[in-house]
C-alpha cells in the first residue's frame, strides 16, 4: 500500500445500503468449498457506500481519483489472462487530490441488468462484483466484492412428456416416460419404465443426472461430464409386462438452471440417463436432456421495490398478481 513502508496508505470498504435485509445464497467458489454472498436479481439497484480510512491519521494520502465498478465477466481457466466482461459500469466518486482524513462515498447502480446466473464450473467462472479503487502513481488501493445473482425464469403449462424407447432386437425392448421435459430446481422427476421384452439378464438399472459443461469455441471446445446424481431403480431382475415407477426429488442435489450458449463462451446442459447392466457386466444406456430452471418465489412485502420490478419480469403480473407494487407501470424491457 505504501513505497518501501513509507507515505500514507488506506483500507478500502465497500458496504452495501440494504446489507441487513437482504438474502444472502451459497455460491461455490473455484476450490469447491461453499460461501454465502448477497444474492441479487436482474432489474436490482446496487447501492452503498465505499469507506476509505487512512492508516496514519498524520498523514496526507494523495490520489489520481477514485472509482467504483460494477463488473460482471467470464472467465474462462484455460484462459485466464482475459476475462470476457459482459456488464461494466463505473462511478467516480472523487477527483484527483488528496485526503487528510478518513471519508465514505456513496453510490448507486440504478435498475442494473445481470442477464446471466452466477455460475463456478470446471473450465469457466462466471462472477459479478463490485471493485473500489484508490488510483495512486506508484500503486493502486483495490478492493473487491462479490455478490451472486440467481436468474428466475417462468415455462408455460405447455411442457411435454418425455417418451422413448430403448432396445436390442429379439433381446431387449424397454419404453420409459417422464412426466416433464422442464423441471425447476426444487421438482420431482415422476416417470415409468416397461418391461415390453427382457431375454437378458438384467441385474441393475439405474438413472443417472449428467451436467455436461461446454467451454470455447470452434477447435477449442471442451466438454466436461459430471454425474450428479445416481438413482438406483432396480436390483434384480424384471419380467415381460412389469412396470417401475421413478420420483426422483432433486431438491437435494447441486443443480444450476441449464444456460444455453452463455455470452458465445459456454453452455451447462443436464441429461438423464437411463442405465441398465446385465449379468455379464455390459451396460445399455439411453440419454435424454431436460431443462432445468429456477423458480422465483412470490414477492414478500419486505421486499425491496427494485426486488418486485424484478420479480414481475420473470413472474409475470398475471401469475401472481400480488406482485405489482401499486401504481407501478408494467416493465417494457424485459427480454424474451
Amino acid at each position: 500500500m505504501s513505497f518501501f513502508g513509507f507515505g500514507q496508505s488506506a483500507e478500502v470498504e465497500i458496504l452495501l445500503s440494504d446489507a441487513e435485509s437482504r438474502k444472502r445464497a451459497e455460491h461455490k467458489t473455484e476450490d469447491g468449498k461453499k460461501e454465502k454472498y448477497f444474492l441479487f436479481y436482474d432489474g436490482e439497484t446496487v447501492s452503498g457506500k465505499v469507506s476509505l480510512a487512512l492508516k496514519n491519521p498524520n498523514k496526507r494520502l494523495e490520489h489520481q481519483g477514485i472509482k467504483i465498478e460494477f463488473i460482471g465477466q467470464i472467465e474462462l481457466y484455460y484462459d485466464r489472462g482475459n476475462h470476457h466482461e459482459f456488464v461494466s459500469l463505473v462511478k467516480d466518486l472523487a477527483r484527483p487530490g488528496e485526503f487528510t482524513q478518513s471519508q465514505t462515498f456513496d453510490f448507486e447502480f440504478t435498475h442494473v441488468e445481470k442477464p446471466y446466473e452466477s455460475y463456478t464450473g470446471q473450465n469457466v467462472k462466471l462472477r459479478y462484483f463490485l471493485r473500489a479503487t484508490i488510483s495512486r502513481r506508484l500503486n493502486d488501493v483495490v478492493k473487491e466484492m462479490d455478490i451472486v445473482v440467481h436468474t428466475l425464469s417462468t415455462y408455460p403449462e405447455l411442457n411435454s412428456s418425455i417418451k422413448m424407447e430403448v432396445g436390442i432386437e429379439d433381446c431387449l425392448h424397454i419404453e420409459f416416460e417422464y412426466n416433464k421435459s422442464k423441471y425447476h430446481l426444487k421438482d420431482v422427476i415422476v416417470g415409468k419404465i416397461y418391461f415390453l421384452l427382457v431375454r437378458i439378464k438384467i441385474k441393475h438399472m439405474e438413472i443417472d443426472i449428467i451436467k455436461r459443461e461446454t467451454t470455447g469455441t470452434g477447435p477449442n471446445v471442451y466438454h466436461e461430464n459430471d454425474t450428479i446424481a445416481k438413482y438406483e431403480i432396480m436390483d434384480g431382475a424384471p419380467v415381460r409386462g412389469e412396470s417401475i415407477p421413478i420420483r426422483l426429488f432433486l431438491a437435494g442435489y447441486e443443480l444450476t438452471p441449464t444456460m444455453r450458449d452463455i455470452n458465445k463462451k459456454f453452455s451447462v446442459r443436464y441429461y438423464l440417463n437411463l442405465v441398465l447392466i446385465d449379468e455379464e457386466e455390459r451396460r445399455y444406456f439411453k440419454q435424454q436432456e431436460v431443462v432445468l430452471w429456477r423458480k422465483g418465489d412470490i414477492v414478500r412485502k419486505s421486499m425491496s421495490h427494485q426486488a418486485a420490478i424484478a420479480s414481475q419480469r420473470f413472474e409475470g403480473s398475471s401469475s401472481h398478481p400480488e406482485a405489482r407494487t401499486p401504481g407501478q407501470p408494467s416493465d417494457n424491457n424485459s427480454r424474451q
